[in-house]
């Protein structure tokens, strides 16, 4: 609002809703989280560091204390795009307008996977973990409509398939509350997210490893794409079975950003997220 990227009639608080600030265990060990769960709660909880630490160290990696203080969970994963045309109040396809500047512009820190005709990226640390992680998103709506559950891989849209918002919320609809699955606890699992700056920024890049008690792996990466994006599974099959030399790391990690298309100026993104790939694969590797 502020930045006049949106100037709504009326402002809706939602804080009271019940269930609003609940953390709460299930009884499979699953979690469940209050949209209005703050970060720093997420951050400092022992049980959650031991079970989802993914999703523990994707909270502790946003922004200052203060910020993650105020910021919330659901608040976190609606974010809108940092993208500097868009904030500046500059005509793109993101404010209505017809192009997108940034395609031959000043596009250090937009996307080399999944862009077009908009390049921004998804500025959630949270969101690659949560994806990382198989959550689902809780939606509810105006009075009298059911709530409905959309798993987190198809909560987040690309530009291609609806350039007004980055979500398939719709309007009057609100994100109630996050479940993260049992499967999904425990393993080995990492947050690893690459700054500009050594703190308060967002990720030029970062990955999500998760190598679940059962043995799938999940490799998702940020600060690349509009969306948290996932690598391809046969990737993550090949990380699953084991038994890699570092010249299979490298190869694999090679493979993740096959349909990488990077923009003039980030390319730099495609070798540092080989890089943060290599180091995510080994994390995930069980110990000789």
């Amino acid at each position: 609002m502020r930045e006049a990227i949106t100037r709504p009639h009326t402002l809706v608080d939602i804080t009271r809703v019940p269930g609003a600030r609940e953390l709460a265990w299930q009884q499979d060990g699953g979690l469940r989280i209050g949209a209005g769960v703050s970060l720093v709660r997420l951050a400092r909880d022992p049980r959650i560091r031991d079970r989802f630490r993914a999703l523990n160290e994707a909270c502790e990696s946003v922004g200052t204390p203060a910020l993650r203080t105020m910021g919330t969970i659901a608040g976190n994963l609606c974010q809108r795009p940092r993208c500097w045309y868009l904030r500046s109040r500059i005509s793109c396809f993101k404010s209505g307008g017809e192009g997108c500047p940034a395609a031959s512009g000043e596009n250090q820190h937009h996307a080399i996977i999944g862009g077009g005709p908009c390049y921004i990226v998804h500025p959630s640390d949270v969101a690659v973990a949560l994806t990382a992680l198989d959550a689902t998103v809780e939606v509810r709506g105006r009075s009298g409509r059911p709530e409905t559950r959309v798993p987190i891989a198809e909560f987040f849209v690309l530009p291609a398939e609806r350039l007004d918002r980055e979500t398939v919320l719709g309007p009057g609809e609100y994100v109630s509350a996050i479940e993260v699955p049992a499967h999904s606890a425990g393993g080995v699992q990492g947050y690893e997210k690459v700054m500009q700056r050594a703190g308060w920024d967002f990720a030029l890049v970062s990955l999500a490893a998760v190598r679940r008690e059962d043995g799938a792996v999940r490799l998702v990466l940020g600060g690349v794409a509009p969306k948290p994006w996932r690598v391809a599974e046969s990737v993550e099959e090949d990380v699953a079975s084991g038994g890699l030399s570092d010249d299979d790391i490298a190869t694999l990690a090679e493979r993740a950003l096959y349909d990488a298309r990077p923009l003039a100026k980030n390319g730099y993104k495609v070798r540092m997220a080989a890089a943060v790939l290599r180091r995510g694969i080994e994390r995930l590797l069980p110990v000789a």
